[in-house]
């Protein structure tokens, strides 16, 4: 048989560029943390996570990411369904500025939505006045992580739901079903995996957002203090060690929930396959 070309190189020099570029990127950068890490016993560690200023920065960035992604797995299939399923003016600068996250600086939004959700702010000025504090609380953390993880979730569901065949719809309002029961039977379990991913990606991001994140937080110890700026002060002070070892568990963090939304999604993707 004549053997087919192929438009890129051999297999060698593509899984060689691949891998050299992973390692790079990817692989040395994560293995230094555990090097570093690896310097102190486990005592130390131990010692350095759960420090009680350590264990509120936890417990903010856990809670203010898995509500912000929460948040964003509804938001995002809603604005999905919009771009995807209706046709209006401004359509395309709409999508276009579902990147707006992805392109903007994140000083810049953090710094932009700390003016919006402040007490003199257009926004946060409505609320004041209903008793309602935003900026520099949690609930301000949460709007900024809202603000940088709804486009993972958007794309992630956007293409699934050009694929879907609008026939299912179709067929399931011919025999009878409301609207509401053919989205939920029909449509959103196609959805799943996507919603999972983008959730998972939202998640990730969220979890260790820094630069829109610190000027709206107010940073109060305790309180709205988030874990990246605790590394960020342990790197300042040149205690390398331990700002690696609290980076090492959001690293862990991170890992377990992506590998948990992988786990979902996989079994969600057997049991499509399985009814089809």
């Amino acid at each position: 048989m004549k053997r087919k070309k192929r438009i890129i190189p051999g297999f060698g020099i593509s899984m060689g560029v691949t891998v050299t570029l992973l390692s790079l990127m990817v692989i040395i950068p994560l293995a230094s943390l555990v090097v570093f890490t690896s310097k102190m016993s486990f005592s130390e560690i131990w010692n350095v996570i759960t420090r009680p200023r350590v264990l509120a920065s936890f417990r903010v960035s856990l809670i203010t990411a898995l509500i912000a992604s929460l948040i964003n797995a509804v938001m995002g299939v809603i604005l999905a369904w919009v771009l995807v399923r209706y046709k209006f003016p401004g359509k395309r600068i709409l999508d276009g500025m579902i990147e707006l996250p992805f392109a903007l600086p994140t000083a810049v939004a953090g710094i932009a939505l700390t003016s919006l959700y402040s007490d003199s702010g257009w926004i946060g000025s409505i609320f004041a006045k209903l008793g309602i504090k935003i900026a520099y609380t949690r609930i301000g953390i949460t709007i900024a992580l809202i603000f940088i993880g709804i486009p993972f979730v958007v794309r992630a569901v956007q293409p699934v739901l050009e694929k879907i065949d609008p026939q299912y719809e179709e067929a399931a309002g011919i025999l009878g079903a409301s609207r509401a029961r053919t989205f939920r039977k029909v449509i959103l379990p196609e959805l799943y995996p996507a919603i999972f991913t983008g959730f998972g990606l939202a998640f990730g991001r969220c979890l260790g957002e820094y630069g829109s994140v610190v000027f709206i937080a107010g940073n109060q110890p305790y309180e709205t203090e988030i874990t990246p700026l605790i590394i960020m002060s342990e790197l300042q002070e040149y205690d390398y060690s331990s700002a690696t070892a609290i980076a090492l568990v959001m690293l862990l963090a991170a890992f377990i929930i992506l590998f948990l939304v992988n786990l979902i999604q996989i079994r969600n993707t057997r049991i499509l396959k399985g009814g089809n």
